[in-house]
């Protein structure tokens, strides 16, 4: 508790600070890495290995340097010789003068520890310091300290107090650091151009422009929310399509029953003595019609009403079928052969998915003369099959009748709705209905469950 308070404190007033965009998060994430590896490595080599280089390298020819003078003072009528030495084999060229013939009025400092490093080495042997001139030609390094009364003047190549232009490795740090910045800008970009293409795609289609599914593109998650946002999009867009048709189908079929009742009504006389006897067809005409108009009315309710409502639970499927299958032979179905295992699971609306087989059922009771169910699991999908020995549907008519009001087993009223229900059920599911020819000789409904594992 105390260090997310703690959290909450930091969090608030770095806000301000933190860009709001997705992009700018994303390259900001990027950016903080890639900086504090550069800096690490920049610390570990400037910090450790050059400057560990660099010292040994300036005690190195110091050291070199006061062996040199040692031995002119041990041995003066030498000097010469010795000199000439320390040129041939050290590479360095040791004079000798008065204070008035110092050359370095300023001294020029050099990238990198190098400079520090040689006054440190001097001082420590010498006791002194020196002036440098890091550039008196192109190769040497001259240095210049009081030793004695007089001036010890020092050239030294430059390659013996260098390891290489620390330029060098800081254009190559920075120019890698940069390139890579660009390269991961670039990615994330094309990836935030895709979420900003389904954030406007969602914005455009909530006001009402339908501007088309989305080319899904970029990362598998990326990818994914595309895919699921065309699927959304298309569902919405079937849901209001069926129930605008479904608002259009009530009128149109309504009116037919309401037309019977109005002319029973003006049938019926307005005047003088009428017996009940006379009256009953009538009557019992136009409670038919009411019925009609009623089983209309509860189909289109059932419809419209979807599943949305109910909340996905974990489901006994074995028991739901078996259950469905008891209630289509107590209403008159034969069902010849039943294979369900016990032990299958899933995560549904068990309501729905019990309208949805009871409206497969019913659809193969009504349409055939026998029928049989069966339950399986293979991997992460379920599946059931319900077939029967009916005429069966042309493979050219089995699309048309998922479609609202379709009646092409036509023998037999309803709405129309049934398998329309069924599809919109499964769908919402995840899964899907397809009509195959049956075993049987009639129509196999097959249904597909997804299931995770």
């Amino acid at each position: 508790m105390i260090f997310r308070k703690f959290g909450r404190r930091i969090e608030r007033p770095l806000r301000r600070f933190l860009p709001r965009s997705l992009f700018g998060r994303s390259l900001l994430i990027v950016f903080v890495p890639l900086f504090v590896t550069q800096l690490v490595a920049f610390q570990l080599f400037y910090g450790n290995y050059l400057s560990l280089v660099s010292r040994r390298l300036a005690d190195s020819v110091v050291a070199e340097l006061a062996m040199t003078v040692r031995l002119v003072a041990r041995f003066p009528d030498e000097r010469d010789w010795i000199l000439d030495q320390a040129r041939r084999e050290q590479q360095l060229v040791v004079t000798y003068g008065e204070m008035s013939d110092a050359k370095i009025q300023r001294t020029r400092n050099v990238l990198g520890p190098m400079y520090d490093d040689l006054q440190d080495a001097v001082r420590r042997v010498f006791h002194t310091s020196c002036r440098i001139d890091w550039h008196a030609t192109s190769d040497n390094v001259r240095f210049e300290l009081p030793y004695r009364g007089g001036l010890l003047s020092v050239e030294v190549p430059r390659k013996r107090l260098v390891t290489g232009p620390v330029w060098f490795f800081l254009a190559w740090a920075g120019g890698s650091a940069i390139i890579l910045f660009g390269i991961a800008g670039l990615f994330i970009r094309n990836q935030v151009r895709v979420i900003r293409g389904i954030s406007h795609a969602a914005e455009q289609f909530g006001i009402g422009r339908d501007d088309g599914p989305i080319h899904p593109r970029g990362a598998r998650e990326v990818r994914k929310a595309a895919v699921a946002f065309n699927r959304m999009q298309a569902r919405v867009n079937r849901f209001v399509e069926q129930r605008t048709i479904v608002l259009a189908g009530v009128s149109h079929d309504l009116r037919t029953p309401l037309t019977r009742l109005r002319l029973s009504l003006a049938m019926i006389p307005n005047a003088g003595v009428i017996e009940a006897a006379a009256l009953r067809p009538d009557i019992a005409d136009m409670v038919s019609d009411i019925a009609e108009m009623e089983a209309l009315v509860n189909s289109y309710l059932t419809f419209a009403r979807g599943e949305g409502a109910e909340a996905p639970v974990e489901t006994d499927l074995s028991a739901l079928l078996r259950r469905i299958a008891a209630d289509t032979e107590r209403a008159g179905g034969r069902i010849t052969h039943i294979d369900i295992p016990e032990g299958i699971f899933a995560v549904v609306r068990p309501d729905a998915l019990r309208r949805a087989l009871a409206n497969i059922a019913e659809n193969a009771r009504t349409h055939g003369g026998s029928m049989s169910m069966t339950l399986n699991r293979r991997e992460t999908e379920i599946f059931i099959c319900v077939d029967d020995d009916g005429d069966g549907i042309p493979p050219h008519l089995r699309e048309e009748v998922f479609q609202l009001f379709s009646r092409n087993r036509a023998t037999v009223s309803g709405s129309g709705l049934g398998l329309t229900i069924a599809r919109d059920i499964m769908r919402a599911h995840g899964g899907e209905i397809t009509l195959l020819d049956s075993p049987q000789g009639g129509l196999r409904v097959l249904v597909r469950l997804p299931t995770p594992d």
